[in-house]
């Protein structure tokens, strides 16, 4: 990957770590450098998350973790007993292994609405928490007209609360009783601390029957059996949910209430014979009640920190600023535990056998990356403000810009910052301009920084100086994130549509050989399609001379080596072949849910590649545009010796004598459906632009017009012997620019030019 890609992906999110040459290290994560005395010891005040954050330097006191001794499971072996009287069936396998182990999801949010809130509170609640959780539906009675994008609303057809909560409870055990452990039911006047919630339910046993909120008195009820208040929210188990089910209909009928979580309490209660807790498996459930006109930024009681749930909440500008606040708070606290944690390291460090020089930094990240061979040496890049020397195209050379030039910026603004604040008030620094910058990518750590800054300190009696320093930084890499991506098998049959001109149909000799040898003698899931393109000149003479005769003859040929293969071929005829026009004919002969691998006559095909074009390409989410690798000309590169066979790809070594051509968009795996919601979404710029279809290929399409993940990977098992394209230069002028710089890029590589102008000047001087 290029080093201005990886900068473009990591750059926002990745904090920096500054340290001084002359010892001492500052970090961006707002870390007090003070270690504290040696003597001091190491103590078990971190918890393990803001849950349990232990008390320090009067910051808010959480909740300790309880034990867990208390668990109503034991493990039962479940005998296996086959009957030889009945017929043996097969055993039906689960798509997924946590569905045949009974593992369900953990939590599931439902947010109580209105058709009045619906577009101001509950988007609001969306936008704040619904990230944070695997599920969050919205249920309403009635839904205006225009519902809010990208959220699941239910709509009850009621607007009774009572009815509305009776149908709420009945929809969830109906549809998702069976799939998650937690069901989190609120008002979209409520506001949510997602994470602590989740972790809440992250810690509370499963398997029991729980109702868990804010606990409040029946009104005018003289019992000791409290409901859970709805606008503070409540967890309900799912085996509560499971034995409340046939009670509902009778709740329904019998129990008068105007407020549905007093009907949802009293049912409880009455037929299961559950009330209300606040504390479960010393587990606290926090909330706090925001009074009229409250300002968020400026609570700061310990109830308000540790709060799960805050009601009520007017507007949807309060919820926002509430949710502003309580960022503010988990990342004061993730602070906390970074020192903490910073404090123990260093102290640790000292019963190490290489004591307190065995503290790496910045402390809590991991040492560099320190090479075995020479070969392993990680190269410094060396860079200014204006210019870098490492170039992308090996030119020693550059300009600094996009990815690279805003790395660099923030490099440096970050720099000054954090000096000032390390030296404020006494001085204070201004950066004169960039004297040297090296950087490096260190896989086990991040990307490091050395900066020769001049700077100007100014003293607090205004005095001046202009010094230079030397400074180190580090953008750590962060934690990575596992994204989910819809189900796909290697099981689904993948159409290579293979167009055909007539200058190219001297290498579908080679394309066809590769392909029967492959895909028919492995009985591979793949079907076949040619698209001969005739121009006007050519389809006029096809009934007397017909260009593609003899591929014609190759692939009857084929078809009478193996009779159940059938390899059909459409015919068209076009002064200019574009992609997308040759694509439009194929789609409407093919069913929507086509897996389509658009290829070139001199791509070889090969299982690998078919299968992880069935994995990339993913219907409705991906579409996958691999990078072939592209050989050399052996005119070039092997001159008067034969190539070996082990300089071959396939030979089993690492891919040599060639380059990952990035030029050449050709080859693609996409799905039908996607193409022609693609082409559908295109169709009103066609109609002011006729000439559109011929200036952009389908990636350009896909990107501009799909919304889908185009995904751009090189692709070592597709593998290209060396070939001189014919540019058209009908086609769209960045086409065409593409091309010729494919050709001139797969030449050879710069050594080897470099070589062959050597030995042609050497003959020219004798």
């Amino acid at each position: 990957m290029r080093l201005s890609s990886f900068l473009a992906m990591f750059r926002p999110a990745l904090p920096l770590v500054l340290g001084l040459s002359l010892g001492c290290s500052l970090s961006l994560l707002m870390v007090s450098w003070t270690q504290g005395d040696s003597d001091d010891s190491c103590g078990d005040e971190l918890g393990n998350g803001v849950l349990f954050l232990g008390h320090n330097k009067g910051e808010p006191q959480g909740e300790q973790r309880g034990g867990l001794g208390n668990e109503d499971f034991q493990p039962r072996v479940v005998p296996y007993h086959k009957d030889p009287n009945k017929a043996h069936k097969k055993v039906l396998r689960t798509r997924y292994i946590h569905t045949e182990l009974g593992i369900r999801e953990r939590l599931l949010v439902a947010v109580l609405t209105s058709r009045a809130t619906l577009n101001t509170l509950a988007v609001a609640v969306n936008r704040t928490v619904a990230h944070h959780f695997h599920r969050t539906f919205f249920f309403t009675g009635l839904r205006s007209s225009k519902a809010p994008h990208g959220m699941t609303v239910v709509a009850h057809g009621d607007d009774r609360p009572v009815w509305l909560m009776y149908e709420t409870v009945r929809h969830l055990h109906q549809h998702y009783g069976s799939d998650y452990d937690w069901f989190f039911l609120a008002q979209d006047d409520t506001y949510i601390q997602a994470e602590r919630l989740a972790e809440l339910a992250g810690h509370l046993s499963t398997g029991q029957d729980l109702y868990m909120g804010r606990a409040e008195e029946f009104i005018g009820g003289e019992e000791r059996a409290r409901y859970c208040h709805g606008g503070y929210g409540y967890l309900l188990s799912r085996s509560l949910l499971a034995r409340l089910q046939p009670y509902l209909d009778t709740c329904r009928n019998d129990i008068l209430s105007v407020r549905p979580d007093e009907w949802l309490g009293r049912c409880i209660i009455d037929y299961l014979g559950l009330s209300c807790v606040e504390v479960h498996q010393e587990m606290t459930y926090h909330y706090f009640e925001l009074g009229k006109n409250a300002d968020p930024e400026r609570e700061d009681s310990s109830q308000f920190k540790h709060a799960f749930t805050v009601h009520p909440v007017s507007d949807p500008s309060l919820m926002y600023r509430l949710h502003k606040r309580f960022s503010q708070i988990e990342l004061d606290w993730t602070y906390l535990q970074i020192q903490q944690l910073q404090v123990q390291i260093n102290n640790l460090s000292e019963l190490t056998p290489e004591g307190k020089s065995g503290a790496t930094w910045p402390i809590g990240v991991n040492p560099p990356f320190k090479p075995k061979t020479r070969f392993e040496v990680i190269n410094w890049e060396y860079f200014t403000e204006e210019h870098i020397y490492s170039c992308a195209d090996s030119s020693p050379k550059c300009e600094l810009r996009g990815a690279d030039r805003a790395d660099v910026s923030a490099v440096l603004e970050t720099a000054v910052e954090r000096l000032n604040e390390r030296y404020q008030p006494q001085l204070r620094f201004r950066k004169r301009r960039l004297l040297n910058g090296y950087r490096r990518f260190d896989p086990t750590r991040g990307m490091e920084y050395m900066l020769d800054l001049v700077l100007e300190a100014f003293t607090q009696k205004g005095h001046s100086q202009v010094i230079g320093k030397r400074v180190s930084l580090l953008r750590p890499l962060s934690a990575i994130e596992i994204i989910p991506m819809p189900y796909v098998t290697e099981a689904t049959r993948v159409q290579v549509i293979l167009p055909v001109t007539a200058r190219e149909q001297d290498h579908v000799g080679n394309f066809l050989d590769m392909y029967v040898m492959n895909t028919l003698d492995t009985h591979d899931n793949v079907l076949l399609t040619f698209l001969f393109v005739y121009d006007p000149f050519d389809a006029q003479r096809v009934s007397q001379t017909d260009i593609f005769a003899g591929v014609k003859a190759m692939i009857g040929e084929v078809e009478k080596r193996y009779g159940d293969v059938k390899i059909p071929w459409i015919s068209v005829k076009t002064e200019v072949p574009s992609q997308v026009k040759l694509m439009d004919i194929i789609s409407k002969k093919h069913p929507v849910d086509t897996l389509f691998f658009l290829a070139s006559v001199w791509t070889e095909v090969n299982a690998d590649f078919l299968n992880r074009c069935r994995m990339n390409a993913i219907s409705s989410w991906q579409v996958f545009f691999p990078v072939h690798f592209q050989e050399f000309s052996p005119a070039i590169v092997y001159r008067d010796q034969q190539p070996s066979a082990a300089s071959s790809p396939f030979a089993g070594e690492a891919l040599r004598d060639g380059h990952f051509d990035r030029h050449v968009f050709e080859e693609a795996c996409f799905y039908n459906a996607d193409y022609m919601a693609t082409r559908t979404k295109m169709a009103a710029d066609i109609l002011d632009n006729d000439e559109l279809l011929e200036s952009m290929d389908v990636y350009e399409i896909f990107v501009r017009y799909s919304g889908l993940h185009v995904f751009r990977a090189v692709e070592p098992a597709l593998v290209q012997k060396y070939v001189r394209r014919v540019c058209n230069p009908r086609l769209s002028e960045d086409i065409y620019h593409r091309c010729v710089l494919s050709n001139l890029e797969g030449l050879a590589s710069r050594s080897h030019l470099a070589m062959a102008l050597f030995e042609q000047e050497q003959a020219n001087s004798t």
